[in-house]
């Protein structure tokens, strides 16, 4: 059926005016936002975001696979996009064509699955060094932990040495507060809200933004700089890989791209899976059933069980999946059409655009049963297909370090449960679930969740 809805917007075809942006400042997450939607005006339905235009979005799986199996030449990034002052115009999220094929291919090989479980050690140590306290407090017996700062911390310090090689301690910790500046000053109503984005005087949000990702970039370009000079040796990260290419390619040897490329791998490879290991840890102290039976798996496999074996524990996968599915790091999907197409039967026009609502698809009935409900053994008693689960989106465009975000966030999860035993802070023990909204890249709890350490695993 066609999209219906209670009135229209110049900003696009039957578009209402209650926005994305009214949701959020109204204090509703994307995912209650789209559920609303859904109920009042069906599926699909339009939203609009304004300096952007409207977008049509599906929540369900017959829509998802319309959209992820639309032509590769058919579709591409939306311009301007949201994100676009974070990720830079090179950026493989942004690059279409040709461009993203080539980008594409190259860094692949990066995140192969033989690569991946060769960070299993870098993973397991990093969540080692958070946990001891290296970058803040000691999660000893009576502490109180920050779980999204840890999870942060931890997450970034594998994705910097996953670009950059060497895990250098006064390096990280250049990189880990250019980092949080950076993603901090990046909010929400700058990413939606292009009106926004011009300078005070040198004191407005935008010019705040614009300082902090400077900081960034200097350390970016001095580590490019640095690795230029080092001719003649093997690429083993991803920053060599992608100067081995600029080196054959010229159309990709720019510092500006080359800079781009990293930032996006730094930011968007370390805050979506922090985000899910802050949700997992949340949903397994919310639900002791869960709990236990995963520490039990954890007990089987033994204290020794290297990175390889705790990635393979069935219900800690499942568990990671369950977490992904109720708290998609990035909740929408979209792109824009370079040909005229028709998803869930609305014809659509080149230059339109359509998405879709991760949390929609991820909780519609005629897949999920109890949706709103954590429970890890339905990733155990079924496989999903990829038009019905879709936490790292689909088709051409699927997140290209999505295997790495799988295995850091089993690792991380596994690693902290087999040594600690937590308790979840009382404002959040019972029926209250922080409201998720977005932080930049991806979307996640507006405010810290904090966790009671009990005491150490006894082995």
């Amino acid at each position: 059926m066609p999209p219906t809805c209670a009135s229209e917007d110049s900003a696009g075809p039957r578009a209402p005016r209650w926005t994305a942006l009214h949701a959020l400042a109204a204090g509703i997450d994307f995912d209650r936002y789209f559920r609303w939607r859904r109920a009042r005006e069906g599926d699909p339905f339009y939203v609009r975001f304004p300096g952007f235009g409207a977008a049509l979005f599906t929540g369900t799986a017959v829509g998802a696979r319309e959209m992820f199996r639309a032509p590769v030449e058919c579709t591409q990034p939306p311009r301007p996009n949201p994100i676009e002052p974070m990720v830079g115009a090179a950026s493989l999220i942004l690059a279409s064509g040709e461009r993203h094929r080539r980008d594409r291919a190259l860094l692949t090989p990066a995140f192969h699955s033989v690569r991946i479980r060769a960070y299993g050690e870098l993973i397991r140590d990093a969540t080692v060094r958070e946990m001891s306290g290296e970058s803040g407090r000691a999660w000893v017996a009576g502490a109180r932990v920050d779980a999204r700062a840890a999870a942060r911390a931890l997450t970034l310090r594998v994705i910097s040495t996953v670009v950059f090689g060497a895990d250098n301690a006064q390096r990280r910790a250049e990189y880990t507060a250019a980092v949080t500046d950076f993603l901090t000053a990046f909010s929400g109503p700058l990413m939606l809200v292009p009106a926004l984005r011009h300078g005070v005087l040198g004191h407005s949000p935008w010019d705040r933004f614009h300082a902090a990702r400077a900081r960034l970039d200097t350390l970016i370009r001095a580590d490019i700089a640095h690795r230029r000079r080092s001719v003649g040796t093997q690429p083993t990260d991803v920053l060599g890989i992608l100067l081995s290419d600029a080196d054959v390619d010229a159309a990709a040897s720019t510092d500006d791209e080359l800079c781009d490329q990293v930032r996006t791998l730094l930011v968007a490879g370390h805050e979506t899976t922090a985000t899910a290991l802050v949700w997992a840890l949340f949903r397994l102290h919310r639900a002791p059933g869960p709990l236990a039976r995963l520490r039990a798996e954890l007990r089987d496999a033994g204290p020794d069980a290297s990175p390889t074996e705790l990635a393979g524990l069935p219900y800690l996968d499942a568990v990671c999946q369950e977490t992904l599915r109720l708290h998609p790091p990035v909740p929408i999907v979209v792109r824009r059409l370079t040909e005229s197409y028709t998803l869930r039967g609305v014809a659509l026009a080149p230059g339109d655009t359509m998405g879709i609502a991760v949390p929609l698809l991820h909780s519609d009935p005629d897949t999920w049963s109890d949706a709103r409900r954590f429970e890890p053994g339905r990733f155990i008693e079924r496989r999903y297909r990829p038009f019905e689960f879709a936490p790292f989106g689909g088709g051409h465009r699927r997140c290209v370090g999505a295997a790495l975000a799988d295995y850091e966030l089993r690792i991380a999860l596994a690693t902290i449960l087999g040594q600690k035993h937590l308790r979840l802070a009382p404002r959040y023990a019972r029926g209250h679930v922080p409201l998720s909204v977005p932080h930049n890249i991806a979307t996640g709890p507006h405010r810290p969740i904090w966790f009671d350490v009990v005491s150490d695993v006894p082995h």
